[in-house]
């Protein structure tokens, strides 16, 4: 389990003795080795108290989350968190449904209670609104990333059952596209056929000047950080970006998508 390892690592890597961290927790220390054994995962204060004690909020946190939700941890996606956190530069293709950043509580709600895979228990369903609610705090951070989001016209043309919230959300994205290190560029159904269309794709470059990929399908993702691949990427999402409206024609399009949404007048 990534959590139980990392908790692990952490203790090592700053020599504290079991005794030692519970001084500095206020927890049993049966209960930390409990958690670094993978045995439990604690509660939400307690790796609160943790991310404080070793500096590394929100990395446990999300972690806890995502165990939480009983996924399967690969290191890679550990990396790829690491990555996302650290990134000054990060860019999304999205060729069918919004990137979770730009998702408002309606959408990201409507989208998780749709797969038939969910958790059963409505707490934990709503353990992983309020992690996905979570990570848009990166767009308003004094540190924020720059950001660019490539959406494919499917996105936009896929709405949420109720008007309104649908309507809301795309009120969202015209908002986000407004801030100063926020692009928004829609890609229109007249760019064709290319070779993104299989998955999403998301660039992150760190303050070093390195980039990596994270490609991801309905069933699973994967990191890249080998040169050779991530330029191959790199070169499909900048031709993409030649073959999108403009930021400002995208804005101008998605107001017209919200237009052409409002409810009619009933007949006088």
């Amino acid at each position: 389990m990534v959590l139980a390892a990392e908790l692990a690592r952490l203790r090592s890597e700053f020599r504290w003795s079991l005794r030692e961290l519970a001084d500095k927790v206020g927890w049993d220390r049966t209960h930390l080795h409990n958690m670094e054994q993978g045995k439990s995962l604690g509660g939400p204060e307690l790796i609160e108290a943790l991310d404080t004690v070793y500096g590394t909020t929100p990395l446990l946190m999300r972690l806890w989350e995502l165990a939480k939700q009983g996924a399967v941890f690969r290191e890679k996606y550990v990396r790829y968190m690491e990555l996302e956190a650290e990134a000054v530069v990060i860019e999304h293709y999205a060729g069918a449904f919004l990137p979770g950043v730009f998702q408002t509580e309606a959408y990201a709600r409507a989208l998780l209670w749709s797969t038939p895979h969910r958790p059963c228990d409505v707490a934990e369903l709503e353990e992983q609104l309020e992690a996905r609610m979570g990570r848009k705090e990166m767009l308003h951070r004094d540190s924020a990333p720059y950001l660019r989001a490539i959406l494919d016209e499917p996105v936009l043309r896929r709405p949420l059952r109720d008007v309104q919230e649908w309507r809301e959300q795309l009120a969202h994205l015209v908002e986000l596209a407004a801030l100063p290190h926020v692009d928004v560029q829609v890609l229109p159904f007249s760019a064709g056929l290319h070779d993104l269309l299989d998955g999403a794709l998301t660039l992150l470059r760190r303050p070093d000047g390195c980039t990596a990929a994270w490609l991801e399908t309905s069933k699973s993702g994967e990191l890249f950080e080998e040169t050779e691949t991530v330029t191959r990427f790199r070169l499909s999402y900048d031709a993409l970006r030649g073959l999108a409206l403009s930021p400002r024609e995208s804005v101008a399009f998605i107001e017209q998508v919200m237009e052409d949404s409002a409810p009619c007048d009933p007949p006088a």
